[in-house]
C-alpha cells in the first residue's frame, strides 16, 4: 500500500508543480516583477510547505531531532540535488545581484544557526523569535526589491508569453500549492513507513527519507521551471526555500518548543555552509551553473549520503 501512495504522491507533486510554476510565472509577467523574486517568495514558501508541516509537527510531538535534521537535510538536498539536476536541462544563469545579496544571505543565516547551536547545543524560544524577526525583515526586503524592480522596469517583457487571466492564476497557484503540500505529505508518510521497517534512526530518517521527500516539491518545481526556461525562478526557488527553511520553519518550531542539537547536527550544518560556499564559487566563475558543475554537485551529495548512512 505504501508503494501505491508513493506513486500517487509523486503524481500530485509533478502536476501541482506544473500548475504552480505556470500561475506564478504569469503573475510575475502581469505585475512586471522579476521571476527571481517570485521564485524566492511565493514559489519558495509554497514548495516549503512540507518542511514546515513536518518540522512543526515534530516540534509539537517533542521530536525536535527530526525537525532540525529535516530542515538541514532539505537545504543540502535543495542546493546540491535540485540545482544539480536543473543544470542537466539547461545552464542556470545567476544574476550578479543574487551573487552579491541573496546567496551570501543564505550562507550567513546557516552560520547564524551554527552559532546558536554551538553556544548551548540548542535553539530556544528566544533564538526562534530572532529567526522569525530576521525572516520578516527578509520578506520586507523582497517586497521592496520587487517594487523597485517594477518601477525601474527591470522585469523582462516577453510578448510571446501568454498571460493567464487573474482568476486562472489564483486557481493554478492555490491548487498547485495544495497538490504540492498534499503530495509531499503523502510521499513522506509512505517513505517514512518503508524506511522505519529497516530500523533507521529519527536523525537519519530526517536527513535522508524525510529531507528528500519534503524537498521533492522544490526539485519538481525547479525542474519544471528550468524546462520552461524560467531559470531565474528555478534558482530563486532553491535559495528562497533554504532561507525559508532556516528562518521560518526552524524559527517557528523553536518558538513552539526548544530544539536540542546533537553533535551530528553541528557537522551537518558545517557541511551545508561548505556546500553553499562551493556552489557560490561555481556560480561566480561565469555567473551561471553549467552541466559539469551540476554533475560534481550530484556526486558530492552522493558521497555525503554515503557518509551519513554509515556514520
Amino acid at each position: 500500500m505504501e508503494y501505491v501512495l508513493l506513486i500517487v504522491g509523486f503524481v500530485l507533486l509533478i502536476k501541482g508543480a506544473d500548475f504552480f510554476v505556470e500561475g506564478s510565472s504569469s503573475v510575475a509577467k502581469m505585475l512586471r516583477v522579476p521571476s527571481m523574486i517570485i521564485g524566492m517568495t511565493i514559489v519558495a514558501m509554497g514548495t516549503s510547505l512540507p518542511e514546515c508541516s513536518v518540522s512543526v509537527s515534530a516540534s509539537l510531538a517533542n521530536k525536535n531531532e527530526l525537525a532540525v535534521s529535516n530542515a538541514i537535510g532539505s537545504n543540502i538536498f535543495n542546493l546540491m540535488v535540485v540545482c544539480g539536476f536543473c543544470t542537466l536541462f539547461c545552464p542556470l544563469a545567476v544574476q550578479i545581484s543574487t551573487l552579491k545579496k541573496e546567496f551570501p544571505f543564505s550562507v550567513l543565516i546557516a552560520v547564524l544557526l551554527l552559532v546558536f547551536g554551538s553556544t548551548s547545543m540548542m535553539v530556544g524560544h528566544t533564538e526562534g523569535i530572532v529567526l522569525l524577526i530576521v525572516f520578516a525583515a527578509f520578506l520586507f526586503w523582497m517586497v521592496k526589491s520587487a517594487l523597485k524592480a517594477r518601477n525601474a522596469g527591470l522585469a523582462i517583457e516577453n510578448e510571446e508569453y501568454e498571460i493567464l487571466p487573474i482568476w486562472k492564476c489564483i486557481v493554478f497557484i492555490v491548487g498547485g500549492m495544495a497538490a504540492i503540500a498534499l503530495g509531499g505529505n503523502v510521499v513522506i508518510d509512505a517513505a517514512s513507513k518503508i524506511a522505519s521497517n529497516f530500523g533507521m534512526s529519527d536523525n537519519l530518517i530526517g536527513l535522508t527519507i524525510v529531507a528528500c521527500g519534503t524537498s521533492l516539491p522544490e526539485l519538481v518545481t525547479s525542474m519544471v521551471a528550468a524546462r520552461k526556461n524560467e531559470v531565474d525562478m528555478a534558482l530563486g526557488n532553491v535559495i528562497g526555500s533554504n532561507i525559508f527553511n532556516i528562518l521560518f520553519v526552524l524559527g517557528i518550531a523553536a518558538a513552539i518548543s526548544p530544539i536540542a542539537f546533537i553533535q551530528e547536527n553541528m557537522v551537518d550544518i558545517i557541511v551545508l555552509v561548505a556546500m553553499s560556499l562551493l556552489v557560490w564559487g561555481f556560480a561566480w566563475t561565469k555567473q551561471k551553473l553549467v552541466r559539469w558543475e551540476g554533475v560534481c554537485m550530484l556526486l558530492i551529495y552522493a558521497g555525503y549520503l554515503g557518509y551519513i548512512i554509515n556514520r
